[in-house]
């Protein structure tokens, strides 16, 4: 009775350890793939905003981007 018990207990805290990571490199390959804020999205914010982005100006926000993920 308690060594079933033990076993669906190890079971338990063996699966939740392996779904974490398998899931965490699974959402690291899709943010890879499709990275949440392009450049296209950027010049669109920027003109809702009412600028006309130049080139060096979103290349500049894209670097800020980079440095924080």
């Amino acid at each position: 009775m308690w060594m079933n018990i033990l076993w669906l207990v190890i079971g338990l805290v063996l699966g939740a350890v392996i779904g974490f990571f398998v899931c965490r490199k699974v959402m690291e390959n899709y943010l890879k793939k499709n990275p949440p804020i392009n450049e296209e999205m950027i010049k669109s914010l920027m003109l809702q905003m009412g600028r006309k982005p130049s080139q060096k100006q979103i290349n500049q926000i894209m670097k800020q981007m980079e440095k924080y993920k």
